[in-house]
């Protein structure tokens, strides 16, 4: 097992530095986050049994992106992977994928897309100030989720996952709830950057949903070390680090030191 994890860290790595040199040449900021954040402090690399990587980018890199990994990017090596009309990744964020690996997750087992192993990549966004906009806000982020990533939830709780599995059946009709995603993301991405003063991430846990955070904390990257490597992390990580896990130096129990990707099949050499 060890040796697998190891193989996937190696991938994640590479695909990692194409990131880093692609977002630097086109002027793209970005961060890690998430177990790659935490390794790169504590570890200076990857945590030991991680088998991922995620990473931020302000919203506006994060559309830009899109446009410009199309355009310049070894695409025939690296795709560009985001839930649109037609194919979805059950995944609220975009990814660029291993062409030349495979990693599939059981919730995508029956779907046809890009199955390579994935770095993920989530957006943070402009963050209201009256409470009633925030309100609106997550509502919006939650409309989102349910209706882009169209599977039950792993990380918003049970009662989330019964709503979902509720409204599932109400609106089956996929044409519907994209036209339902579309416009919830408009509403809840519409605080631009330049104009709040807090962000926060509207993608992924819903304890992160609700959490703020100064736009300070983004504005800026410092480099770490990172298995060798140079790597931008967010100047804010050290709060925003215990924020979500308190001490986050301290090792966690051994029982929880393991992958939290759920794949059914892997293989590093093939698509």
């Amino acid at each position: 097992m060890k040796s697998i994890i190891r193989r996937l860290q190696n991938k994640e790595l590479e695909m990692l530095i194409y990131f880093r040199d692609f977002c630097e040449k086109h002027n793209l900021k970005f961060y890690l986050c998430g177990g790659g954040l935490i390794g790169a402090i504590r570890h200076k690399g990857f945590i030991p049994w991680d088998d991922d990587l995620d990473v931020f980018m302000p919203r506006e890199d994060y559309e830009r992106l899109a446009v410009l990994w199309k355009k310049y990017a070894d695409t025939k090596r690296y795709k560009y992977c985001r839930t649109d009309k037609n194919v979805n990744y059950h995944d609220a964020g975009a990814s660029i994928r291993d062409e030349n690996t495979t990693f599939i997750n059981r919730h995508s087992v029956n779907e046809d897309i890009c199955h390579g192993l994935a770095l993920e990549i989530m957006p943070i966004d402009g963050c209201p100030r009256g409470k009633f906009n925030r309100m609106l806000q997550l509502f919006y982020a939650m409309v989102f989720a349910l209706f882009n990533v169209q599977r039950l939830p792993d990380n918003k709780g049970k009662l989330f996952r019964k709503i979902a599995s509720l409204v599932y059946s109400v609106i089956p009709n996929k044409s519907v709830r994209y036209f339902i995603w579309k416009f919830a993301e408009k509403q809840m991405m519409r605080y631009k950057w330049d104009k709040v003063d807090e962000v926060t991430e509207l993608i992924g846990s819903l304890k992160g949903m609700k959490l703020r955070h100064p736009k300070s904390d983004f504005e800026e990257v410092v480099y770490v070390s990172f298995e060798g490597e140079r790597i931008p992390l967010m100047k804010g990580y050290d709060r925003y680090l215990r924020l979500i896990w308190g001490d986050y130096m301290k090792l966690p129990p051994e029982k929880d030191r393991k992958a939290k990707h759920d794949a059914v099949f892997i293989d590093m050499d093939k698509s």
